[in-house]
């Protein structure tokens, strides 16, 4: 996974609501002694960031994610000025903006040794209790995308299919 301590960063993901609506992991990383994890809850995207298992800060959007395809986005606003500060955490739903949150302190390296970054569901210990069960996504996600830095700055806070593709040929 790319490296997004200390640094701005974006993480949207492409999901496809059932109409019996949203429930579960979209994606993970860590687990229960330090993480964080964008997922649903009643229908609402929700961000969880575990420090260390001693604080969790959790973000949730205002409105329940409609059925059909969306894009579900977190964008953390690094406070800068050294190793495992603050920042600000804003969800947005297809560019609109979902929520907004703090969290006041981060890990500065890393989270832990033998959890995973999970997509579509969190199969090791869980980033936050919040989680409905089962865990998996009720919907499908269809990709995941994580920006660092200047490249999590989009105005539109979307990711256009020609954004995808300049990406996929960047890599080749």
């Amino acid at each position: 996974i790319v490296n997004y301590k200390n640094k701005s960063h974006a993480v949207t993901a492409e999901v496809i609501v059932p109409q019996s609506g949203a429930e579960g992991v979209i994606v993970a990383v860590g687990g229960s002694i330090g993480g964080w994890s964008l997922y649903t809850k009643d229908g609402k995207p929700k961000y969880c960031y575990n420090f260390f298992g001693l604080n969790r800060y959790v973000v949730e959007g205002t409105a329940k994610i409609p059925a059909g395809k969306h894009q579900v986005r977190m964008e953390f606003k690094y406070d800068g000025g050294g190793i495992a500060k603050g920042g600000t955490v804003t969800l947005y739903v297809d560019g609109k903006k979902a929520g907004e949150g703090r969290v006041d302190q981060t890990e500065p390296f890393i989270f832990s040794a033998d959890e995973t970054l999970d997509v579509g569901n969190e199969f090791g210990s869980p980033v936050t209790p919040d989680y409905p069960t089962p865990k998996k996504f009720s919907g499908e996600v269809n990709w995941v995308e994580i920006d660092v830095d200047k490249d999590a700055e989009d105005f539109d806070h979307l990711i256009t299919p020609e954004e995808r593709l300049q990406v996929a040929m960047a890599i080749q």
